[in-house]
């Protein structure tokens, strides 16, 4: 994957100059939603005209399918979500997955071993379709549902995992990263998204990998689609993408490698943007 920037430009006037994509793919957290959690009602409006317009939104987020229950609907009758950094596909027409791919328990295990060699006080937790499962030692900032089950990996492992989710409280997270990079190898594909955890996903499958399905299966090509990120995760997306935006907000490798910056999320950046892109105006049918 190439680092290179395509493009320094703001998304200027060159981006609507082109035709309308037939796809729109973007980010959640730090690009979509406020910091504050928010969808605004500008951004609302904006995702309701292109509902109209019958093109497909495709919330592409390292979010679990249990965090995304408020914003399904959000996405339009058409939309879908590529959830837990590509390993599910949410058809929201049909308020259910179409397509999961996890880590198998064997490989799953195997792998979680060869971390712990290199990170001795590790912890570990597994998002799967059913939820999320902790080992005693993993601590969750975020509230999780009652009854999720709480054991020592092996007992734990009854399902595919679609995330593996990895802390060490006694690392700093650069060397976490390196190091827990180094021990996957083959086995998973690592990213992350905020400091201090280190997400692992199945074997070759990304954001991008993911979303491509989707696209292929709408019979939309690369070149139709505009994407928007943030985070290093969204890199593959923003790379495959034949246009993309990185917020202003981005972190710098992502501001790197996108075509065009939109204005922050804190901003309605997508919404703005994509109103522009569309010929939205506010308050209108398109």
């Amino acid at each position: 994957m190439t680092t290179a920037p395509r493009s320094s430009s703001t998304g200027g006037s060159a981006v609507a100059e082109q035709p309308p994509p037939r796809l729109v793919a973007t980010d959640l957290d730090g690009t979509l939603v406020h910091s504050d959690g928010r969808v605004t009602p500008r951004t609302r409006e904006v995702l309701a005209g292109l509902d109209r317009l019958g093109v497909p939104v495709v919330a592409v987020t390292a979010r679990p399918m249990r965090w995304m229950d408020d914003l399904w609907p959000i996405l339009g009758r058409s939309g879908f979500g590529v959830v837990s950094n590509g390993a599910i596909v949410y058809d929201v027409a049909r308020g259910a997955p179409a397509r999961v791919t996890g880590i198998e328990a064997p490989s799953g295990l195997a792998m979680a071993e060869s971390i712990r060699a290199q990170v001795p006080d590790v912890t570990f937790a597994l998002e799967c379709v059913s939820g999320i499962k902790r080992d005693p030692r993993y601590v969750e900032p975020h509230p999780v549902p009652a009854g999720s089950p709480v054991a020592e990996l092996p007992e734990l492992w009854t399902e595919p995992a679609v995330k593996v989710m990895v802390r060490c409280a006694s690392m700093e997270f650069p060397e976490l990263l390196e190091r827990v990079t180094r021990a996957v190898g083959d086995l998973g594909t690592v990213s992350w998204t905020i400091t201090g955890l280190v997400e692992i996903g199945p074997p070759g499958v990304t954001k991008a990998s993911t979303l491509a399905l989707v696209a292929r299966d709408l019979g939309v090509d690369a070149a139709e689609v505009v994407a928007f990120g943030d985070m290093p995760n969204d890199i593959p997306m923003l790379v495959w993408a034949g246009t993309a935006f990185a917020m202003a907000n981005a972190h710098p490798s992502v501001l790197a490698v996108a075509d065009h910056v939109a204005p922050g999320n804190d901003e309605d950046g997508v919404a703005e943007t994509l109103a522009r892109l569309f010929g939205l105006r506010p308050g209108c049918d398109p």
